[in-house]
């Protein structure tokens, strides 16, 4: 099958690179991603990757740790993802370049959009770590941001569940699972496929979002090749 987009950004949630685990870094799951993302790239895909750090930690959860705090250490765990994709990509002969939003130039290179572009160019596969660099920004935002910045056709929104649904289906057996919707119907059913910043973001800068389940083997694949898979935000 040919590829319907020539560059996209892939949005890895940190709970999925979890795996069954739930916590911390699935060793199989890393694998997974890392021959997904090279079958792609054989097809001659240009492949950015902004993955999340859930599986460490997330902003919202250090209750009595002042937001800004809790969220600059949330990028932090964002890094060590990114740093164990990289890993992954590169045991499969992927080049990989990791750019973080701080600077932490012993790990990574800091996120300069010219080098990325070229990066990206060049047939490497570049990992955008530590969110936006500041607080009260998710990595969905990170996500919609770097999309927009290098031109990037489609988000693919990798995640442990596998569309988008009108609630949790773990909890609520009765939620409407959708197969398209609109960037507008996600903002006004506050459907939870990014946050509302993420979603209008996409939304202004007319970039599709196509949600699936990433622990499903081929579905990197079958999202690039327009495949009728989870849902899609357009």
């Amino acid at each position: 099958m040919e590829a319907k987009y020539k560059r996209v950004l892939l949005k890895i949630s940190g709970e999925a690179l979890a795996g069954d685990d739930r916590f911390g870094i699935n060793e199989a799951m890393l694998k997974k991603v890392a021959g997904q993302v090279k079958e792609i790239t054989e097809m001659g895909v240009e492949v950015a990757i902004v993955v999340g750090g859930g599986n460490f930690w997330r902003g919202r959860t250090g209750r009595s740790i002042d937001r800004a705090t809790a969220d600059y250490m949330g990028m932090l765990a964002t890094v060590m993802n990114a740093m164990a994709l990289q890993d992954a990509f590169e045991s499969e002969g992927l080049p990989t370049r990791v750019q973080t939003a701080i600077e932490m130039r012993e790990v990574a290179e800091p996120y300069i959009r010219r080098k990325a572009i070229s990066h990206l160019e060049g047939k490497k596969v570049v990992i955008f770590g530590a969110g936006t660099g500041n607080p009260f920004f998710s990595t969905d935002t990170t996500a919609a941001l770097r999309a927009a910045e290098i031109d990037a056709e489609v988000i693919l929104l990798a995640k442990k569940i596998d569309a988008v649904y009108s609630d949790d289906p773990e909890i609520n057996p009765d939620a409407v699972r959708y197969d398209s919707l609109t960037h507008t119907e996600v903002l006004e059913k506050n459907l939870k496929v990014m946050d509302s910043t993420a979603a209008a973001l996409c939304r202004d800068n007319n970039i599709a979002i196509h949600v699936f389940a990433l622990a499903e083997d081929g579905n990197i694949r079958k999202a690039v090749c327009g495949e009728k898979i989870g849902t899609i935000v357009k």
